[in-house]
Order: structure tokens, then C-alpha cells, then sequence
């Protein structure tokens, strides 16, 4: 197969047009401008994809749920989150990513490579996406804007996050009881919170019959305002309502009101030691 090579970084390419596209990243030649905003572009595709960006235009569609996309890259890659497909492996561990991007970004990791160098102030990073938000912090330039209230920002997550206060858009939805968000970092918060939530009714159960074998009289608690009764091991065997137990003390409970009163009863002389 034939093969065109950059003059400059040797870097090979299938195709001539790839090549001459390439090599205007070493010279800073930027012979493209956008139509809308004057900005320019070493390669026509980074032109073209940065128009749509004006235009709102969404050619590429998904051929699962019909979402449409202003890149082909981005429209594929969610096309892998119904089909579950990960072609791109990691050379050093073996971890499978649905796209090339994470992959490469994953890789670093184990090679520390920071080849993205910030023009203004030197500071590397290891993918561009990150080199280019650092910049924006030198130039002050937020080239994405919300298309309702034309509020501008320096990078486009920020902007989709603005962009659902107006929408009331919540695309995160958790997978134990369905509630909503509209923000990613919201949602792995709450679900975080099931996992723990999940470990320590874990624990609960694992630490129930140990603490029962001592605690057979009715429990005196701290900060409970209701007499609560610890059933028989019998009894509990046959009771369909699952008693809590404090992770701090052991002592265990029959009604959840109590545990959390129980909490607050030991934060509260925590604070005051």
C-alpha cells in the first residue's frame, strides 16, 4: 500500500490528502476561516465541524434512537452505547473503551505523556481537550454560547450544563430508583450514596445475630425517645421487617427513626469532646 510521509515528524499516511492536511499543525498555516466568525483552521473538517457550531446543523443521526449529532465521531460513538461495543484496547492493561480519544487518554496514564503544551504558559497536559480549556483561562475566549439566552462560555460542558437550567433537561437517570438529574457529577454523587447505602445494610446484616447474642433485653438507646425492643433470633427469623444497626456502638434497632436520633446523639457528643 502506498504511503505518504509528513516532512516534518515523519509520520506516515494511506492517503495524500490526509498528509497535506496534517502538516499545517507543524507550520501554523491556518488557510481556513470560518464563514461565521472569522476563526481560522489548519484542516477544511475542524473548519466545517466549528460552523455547525453557528448553525445548529446535525447531519449525522442514530440509526438506534434517532439522536443527531454535528460530528460523524460523536454520532458512532453513541451509536456503541446501545450496541455495547469497545474495539479500542488498552496496550498496557488491556481495559476496552468504546472510542479511540479515551483510549489514547487512558494509555497516558501509564506513560505519564503530557504531549499538549499550553503556547502561553508551558504547562503540559496529557490530552487536548484540557490544553485548550487551560488557555482559554489566558485569552478569556468562550466560543460556546447558550442558544437561549446567548450567556457565553469557555468550554461547551459548561455551556450544556447552563443550557438545561432552561430546559429542565435531566439525561442521568439512576439505575436503583429512576429519579433524574441534570448533571452528571449529581448523579454518580447519588449513586454513590446507593452503594453505600448497600454496603452498610451489608454490614448490618453481617453484625446482626453477633450483637443479638448479648443485647436480648429491650434496648436503652441514646437520644431515642421510644422504647424500641430487640426481637428473639427466632423472631427475627420470621420477620419480614429488617432491624438497623449503628456501624459506631453495634447496638441495634427496630425502627429507622430511632437509629438516625441514635446517629446525631453520637455526632453531637463527638463534637462536644
Amino acid at each position: 500500500m502506498k504511503s505518504y510521509t509528513c516532512k516534518y515528524c515523519e509520520k506516515s499516511f494511506s492517503k495524500l490528502s490526509h498528509c497535506k492536511q496534517h502538516e499545517p499543525t507543524h507550520t501554523g498555516e491556518k488557510p481556513y476561516t470560518c464563514k461565521h466568525c472569522k476563526k481560522t483552521f489548519s484542516i477544511l473538517s475542524s473548519c466545517k465541524r466549528h460552523e455547525r457550531t453557528h448553525t445548529g446543523e446535525k447531519p449525522y443521526t442514530c440509526k438506534h434512537c434517532k439522536e443527531s449529532f454535528n460530528q460523524l465521531a460523536n454520532c458512532k460513538q453513541h451509536e456503541r452505547t446501545h450496541t455495547g461495543e469497545k474495539p479500542y484496547t488498552c496496550k498496557h492493561c488491556k481495559t476496552s473503551f468504546s472510542n479511540s480519544s479515551d483510549c489514547k487518554k487512558h494509555e497516558r496514564t501509564h506513560t505519564e505523556e503530557k504531549p499538549y503544551t499550553c503556547k502561553h504558559c508551558k504547562t503540559s497536559f496529557s490530552n487536548s481537550s484540557d490544553c485548550k480549556k487551560h488557555e482559554r483561562t489566558h485569552t478569556g475566549e468562550k466560543p460556546y454560547t447558550c442558544k437561549h439566552c446567548k450567556k457565553s462560555f469557555s468550554n461547551s460542558s459548561d455551556c450544556k450544563k447552563h443550557e438545561r437550567t432552561h430546559t429542565g433537561e435531566k439525561p442521568y437517570t439512576c439505575k436503583h430508583c429512576k429519579k433524574s438529574f441534570s448533571r452528571a457529577s449529581n448523579y454518580r454523587k447519588h449513586e454513590e450514596r446507593h452503594a453505600r447505602a448497600s454496603s452498610l445494610k451489608q454490614m448490618q446484616h453481617n453484625n446482626c445475630f453477633k450483637s443479638r447474642r448479648d443485647l436480648q433485653e429491650p434496648a436503652e438507646t441514646l437520644g431515642c425517645k421510644k422504647s424500641c425492643t430487640l426481637p428473639s433470633l427466632t423472631e427475627e427469623k420470621s420477620s419480614e421487617d429488617e432491624s438497623l444497626t449503628c456501624w459506631i456502638c453495634l447496638k441495634d434497632f427496630q425502627c429507622e427513626p430511632c437509629l438516625i436520633e441514635h446517629y446525631d446523639e453520637h455526632m453531637r457528643l463527638k463534637s462536644d469532646a
